[in-house]
């Protein structure tokens, strides 16, 4: 596999998180096995170590991306978000968000379409589904890799059939005040919405993500249908779609209202253009404990690069 190829795994083929085992856990069974190998030689009798799960046990290592960095764990990846809807605090996000409802849910696609339609979320999980192993890099500094599961959002727009004037796609959150509490801030322009131009939007890496780890998404991730456009800082992935319409002219974004000057429509991963207030330069794995060098369009240029030609990334940041 290149180092650009991204790792693709149909549904039917995914391991969930919790029956992998690293290299560590391995090494200590493998050395337990060997000692009572031994033990048994010397006619000492030995008790099988106790499973605190009932799941089986597959050998391996965490999914990896295709630079070969592991997946973070399903635990870092669910209990550090941002969702402001929930809450400002990351660590606090999963417990508020545990009894939102995601079922019924319908996301409405319109706007500058032939066809227009509301989706059953039902209707959503249909598409064919597979695993991509994507870095999500936050504006914030702080970065994971996320084994997604979902389908091209390509393949929704497709079945909609955009007009010959579409040229932007914009992502509306549900705005539920009563499950959502953060929803009720009069400081921020509610509903969370979020733009795509209509070729970033068809590219084969956009993905419409319906589960993590091969499990149904969890409400702190975006449940229980979200974006992710892994070569943008993470703001720009939208959770909890309710709509989906296509435009002709650039459409508002949450937080390009709140700062236009912090946060621009485009939001590529660019070491090289700062934010106004922190260097974009370098970002901190979760759970590393040193930082490392962030990579032009996070790491995936070779794939998109092509669709900034002749654009100042700098202007248009």
């Amino acid at each position: 596999m290149k180092k650009t190829d991204i790792p693709r795994i149909p549904s039917s083929e995914i391991t969930p998180e919790h029956v992998y085992l690293n290299r560590r856990q391995f090494l200590k069974l493998a050395a337990i096995g060997a000692a009572g190998t031994l033990l048994a030689a010397c006619g000492v009798k030995t008790q099988p170590e106790a499973s605190s799960s009932s799941d089986t046990i597959i050998i391996g290592e965490r999914p990896r991306d295709e630079l070969g960095d592991p997946a973070n764990s399903f635990e870092e990846i669910t209990n550090y978000n941002n969702y402001y809807e929930f809450t400002m605090d990351k660590g606090g996000v999963a417990s508020l968000a545990k009894n939102f409802p995601t079922s019924p849910w319908q996301v409405e696609v319109g706007g500058l379409v032939h066809k227009p339609r509301i989706f059953d979320i039902e209707d959503l999980r249909s598409f064919p589904q597979e695993e991509r192993v994507y870095r999500l890099r936050c504006v914030e500094g702080w970065s994971m890799v996320i084994p997604w599961l979902g389908f091209p959002l390509s393949l929704l727009l497709k079945e909609v059939e955009p007009m010959t004037s579409a040229a932007y796609v914009q992502f509306t959150t549900i705005l539920d005040e009563k499950n959502m509490p953060g929803a009720r801030s009069p400081f921020y322009p509610w509903p969370y919405t979020e733009g795509l131009r209509l070729d970033e939007a068809y590219h084969d890496l956009t993905l419409l993500v319906t589960g993590l780890y091969g499990k149904e998404l969890l409400p702190q991730n975006g449940a229980p249908l979200r974006l992710a456009v892994p070569w943008k800082y993470g703001f720009k992935s939208s959770k909890a779609i309710v709509k989906i319409e296509l435009t002709e002219t650039i459409p508002p974004t949450f937080w390009n209202l709140v700062a236009p000057n912090e946060y621009g429509f485009y939001a590529n991963v660019n070491p090289e253009v700062p934010h106004p207030r922190w260097s974009q330069a370098t970002e901190r794995r979760i759970g590393e404990n040193r930082r490392r060098e962030t990579l032009l369009f996070n790491g995936y240029a070779e794939q998109v690069g092509q669709l900034y030609t002749n654009m100042d990334l700098r202007v248009n940041y």
